[in-house]
């Protein structure tokens, strides 16, 4: 059980890099990520189905993520829509074109074929079991995207990112078209979100079309735990946090499914679950807020 937590926590921890990217960095709500997940998962499981290749579906599935924060960038830009209805356009395009890539289906099986987990398996038969083969397969593809990561935030270009976040004016005094920036944060955000339901769709033998449905939501409370836990302004520990978010938020909801009965919890509850662990985040936040005026 805790291995598993520590496994699909790191998964979704990919997903919640994402959001941490757009909502604290680039200060723009995005809901394409409910979109952008799942299109992530039927890409790579048509890839599977297909034989095109494992490392070409997941390339594939993160430049689909590209791709559709691309066009909300643009909705959001040239059409002058508030990025919050630029998200939902976006993510309600993408379910039309999920259920297009499946070939008309809502889901799709991977029971039985090959996929990168089932090789990391392979490769480990024998030495470690397959439990902990995945774990430390998937500490080492977070790690990665971790570390590339921080070191992308301390480029000119990263820089740029976070100082647009907190004060576009001065990103325009610079000579900087935040418009064009907007399109490149995006598109890598929900890039990192793809990638995400390509592992996912993996790791759970299935891709689904309502797989993303709620996953803002859990990258929020990943992003809002993690802060929580964690209090610094260093670019290592901001993403070391959203990843531990990440886990506990999973920690908290394999709770939540296993125990949950004592108090007459059901599965159909986690997402009111996952809501009040947001607000209660909120109020947290607030509280230890200096008062206006105080020291």
């Amino acid at each position: 059980m805790i291995e598993g937590i520590f496994v699909e926590g790191l998964i979704y921890g990919i997903m919640a890099l994402g959001v941490f990217f757009t909502f604290r960095i680039l200060d723009f709500p995005d809901l394409t990520v409910d979109g952008s997940f799942p299109l992530g998962a039927v890409i790579m499981a048509m890839a599977i189905q297909q034989g095109i290749g494992l490392i070409a579906g997941i390339l594939l599935a993160f430049s689909g993520g590209v791709a559709a924060g691309v066009v909300t960038a643009i909705i959001h830009n040239k059409l002058k829509v508030p990025h919050l209805l630029a998200g939902i356009l976006t993510m309600t395009m993408l379910y039309s074109i999920n259920i297009r890539i499946l070939g008309n289906r809502a889901n799709l099986p991977l029971m039985r074929k090959e996929t990168l987990l089932t090789k990391a398996v392979a490769f480990t038969d024998g030495t470690l079991s397959e439990t902990w083969t995945l774990l430390l397969f998937f500490i080492l593809v977070v790690l990665v995207i971790k570390v590339l990561m921080d070191l992308f935030f301390h480029t000119d270009m990263g820089l740029t990112f976070g100082a647009m976040g907190s004060n576009t004016q001065m990103v325009i005094s610079q000579g900087v078209n935040p418009a064009t920036y907007k399109v490149i944060g995006v598109g890598l955000s929900n890039g990192l979100v793809a990638l995400s339901g390509a592992f996912a769709a993996q790791y759970q033998g299935f891709a689904d079309v309502n797989l993303g449905q709620g996953i803002v939501v859990s990258g929020l409370a990943s992003v809002m735990l993690g802060e929580f836990l964690i209090r610094s302004n260093r670019i290592s520990l901001l993403t070391l946090r959203v990843i531990i978010g990440a886990i506990f938020y999973k920690a908290i909801m394999f709770l939540g499914r296993f125990y949950g009965y004592t108090i007459h919890l059901t599965p159909n509850d986690l997402k009111l679950v996952s809501g009040i662990l947001i607000i209660g985040a909120l109020v947290i936040t607030q509280m230890k807020k200096p008062a206006k005026g105080g020291k």
